[in-house]
């Protein structure tokens, strides 16, 4: 891994994954600093993995080549514009994994012409299996582009993408996207209860079967279409239930779903991006 220092403003689950999975990959722990207002969580950061943790985000911001923003969006503004002098000054690579900032507004918060690639992570980074949707500025040079892959990398898969508006698509698909999964498993386990198998027993084998069939889905050279229909036997139970789930509309049931959730990321970035 090529040598270059990182900095996070934000020391919390989702930096801290980061900080795992990139030490995990042969990061030098001594090249990673990170601002965090809680002394509880600069103790266990620093504890864990033998990092640079204080609490000036100014000061880190200046001594580093990557600055990873991963506050709040409500709060980012704020971090932004205090970050602006040390930003313009160094001009390190910025990556946000602040959702519903657009690049746009996060550059005018800095001051201008900016390197920034925006990202959206989701949850599953917390154990290094999440999916990203990346995004860089024009400002952006293929050097930079690498290191911004190889650090979200750190925590899963990662997708470039060509137009800024595809965010919210992702925001949708695998941003959200857990809890979709998290529900189904919900509704299976329950649905097995009802069925006759005891609660643990049904959780078991809900979990274990998403998590195999997404293992499956990974690993295979076959579209999940084709998986489906090679576990479908003709006249079987699977067939007898899928015919239920085509009967309820499970599919337009799930694109007015992403839809919703597209539409609501571009309001949350029109709101959080007002500099009124």
């Amino acid at each position: 891994m090529k040598k270059y220092s990182i900095g996070f403003i934000g020391g919390g689950n989702m930096a801290a994954s980061i900080i795992g999975g990139l030490i995990a990959d042969g990061f030098p722990a001594n090249a990673i600093y990170v601002a965090e207002p809680s002394e509880e969580a600069r103790s266990q950061l620093a504890a864990r993995f033998g990092i640079h943790t204080e609490t000036n985000n100014t000061a880190v911001a200046a001594q580093v080549d990557v600055l990873l923003l991963a506050v709040k969006p409500q709060v980012l503004k704020e971090v932004a514009q205090q970050l602006a002098a040390s930003i313009q000054d160094r001009q390190p690579l910025v990556v946000s994994i602040a959702a519903g900032i657009r690049s746009g507004d996060l550059a005018r918060w800095l001051g201008g012409k900016v390197a920034i690639v925006r990202s959206m992570p989701n949850t599953p980074a917390l154990v290094q299996s999440g999916a990203t949707g990346l995004f860089a500025n024009s400002h952006v040079s293929s050097s930079q582009r690498e290191q911004a892959e190889s650090i979200l990398r750190a925590v899963g898969i990662t997708v470039w993408l060509g137009d800024e508006k595809q965010i919210d698509a992702v925001t949708a698909l695998s941003g959200s996207g857990p809890a979709y999964i998290f529900n189904v498993i919900e509704v299976m386990e329950n649905a097995g209860t009802q069925l006759g198998l005891d609660a643990q027993t049904a959780r078991r084998l809900a979990v274990q079967t998403a998590f195999g069939a997404s293992k499956l889905a990974l690993e295979s050279a076959d579209d999940p279409a084709t998986l489906r229909k090679k576990v479908t036997s003709p006249g079987g139970t699977t067939e007898r239930a899928l015919g239920v789930l085509d009967e309820g509309r499970l599919g337009n049931l799930f694109m007015a779903a992403l839809q919703a959730a597209s539409d609501r990321a571009a309001e949350l970035a029109d709101q959080l991006g007002d500099d009124n």
